[in-house]
């Protein structure tokens, strides 16, 4: 598989954000990401599925999503709703990364969301359960440790076939957390102990945990695509070694490139977005 291309759109308002997606559609990125936070200390701060839209009525072909959706602190069938709402706006644009959340948001442990991570993890469970019986468009019932519900039909259903894809955050090397994400469409790795930076930044990582998530897709009979999002910042002003940071990891396998700088201000980020994604991990040669 290919890889592509993503950035994720740090900062500004939703004006602002909807005019860097469609700068980076522009660019040839392949993905804008935006991110989901509720109340993060005094930073200006706004609702995903909102600047989404927002994104979504300035472009045509790029991929949207937020990195990542806390969908421990959602209830699992409005987030539902949101999500087909947003795939039919962007005629099946969405993708849906997820995770336990960030403690820090003044949104869980502070207006009395769980915070211990068993309980975030069994809601997620439950939550992507949900998901993917509500998607399906046809009476679904759920009776689980924390969500219970009779027969709901959701209609209409997403424009993705079989559904919207789904990424979930993994921790690796647990394995539980990364058979949760194998299960789905896709992982976000977060590397832990003294060679990991939280992010799946080094080859040796993309291979240990794409052999992990094979097996375990083969035992299950699975053969459809499944993604791994490697993360990370390029320079904007010299493509030879954007490209050489890149290449090894999609060599390694690796099938998308998130440029997630958290500290560049607008004018950094503008710069990088209008720079172009660094093609040469696909087409063998830096632009």
């Amino acid at each position: 598989m290919a890889m592509r291309y993503g950035v994720i759109i740090t900062g500004g308002d939703p004006h602002t954000a909807a005019g860097l997606a469609g700068d980076a559609e522009a660019a040839g990125w392949d993905g804008v990401f935006s991110w989901d936070g509720i109340a993060l200390g005094d930073m200006d701060t706004y609702d995903p599925w909102v600047v989404l839209a927002a994104m979504a009525m300035r472009t045509e072909r790029i991929r949207l999503g937020a990195m990542v959706f806390a969908a421990t602190r959602r209830r699992p069938w409005k987030l539902a709703r949101e999500a087909i709402t947003l795939d039919h706006l962007s005629n099946g644009r969405l993708i849906m990364p997820v995770g336990l959340g960030a403690t820090d948001d003044g949104a869980f442990g502070n207006v009395g969301e769980p915070t211990d991570l068993r309980t975030r993890a069994e809601l997620l469970d439950e939550t992507l359960a949900i998901l993917d019986g509500l998607w399906s468009g046809e009476p679904f019932r759920f009776e689980g440790k924390h969500y219970r519900f009779g027969p709901m039909t959701f209609r209409p259903r997403p424009v993705q076939r079989p559904r919207i894809p789904i990424w979930v955050v993994g921790s690796w090397p647990s394995a539980r957390s990364m058979a949760r994400a194998a299960d789905w469409d896709g992982v976000v790795p977060q590397v832990r102990g003294p060679a990991g930076d939280g992010l799946a930044t080094a080859p040796e990582h993309v291979r240990e945990i794409l052999a992990f998530a094979t097996e375990r897709r083969m035992a299950a009979g699975r053969a459809d695509p499944w993604d791994l999002v490697a993360e990370g910042t390029t320079p904007a002003d010299d493509p030879v070694a954007a490209a050489r940071r890149v290449r090894p990891l999609a060599d390694a396998g690796a099938t998308w490139w998130i440029e997630s700088d958290w500290d560049a201000d607008l004018d950094a980020l503008r710069r990088r977005i209008v720079a172009g994604p660094p093609l040469g991990a696909r087409d063998g040669e830096p632009r």
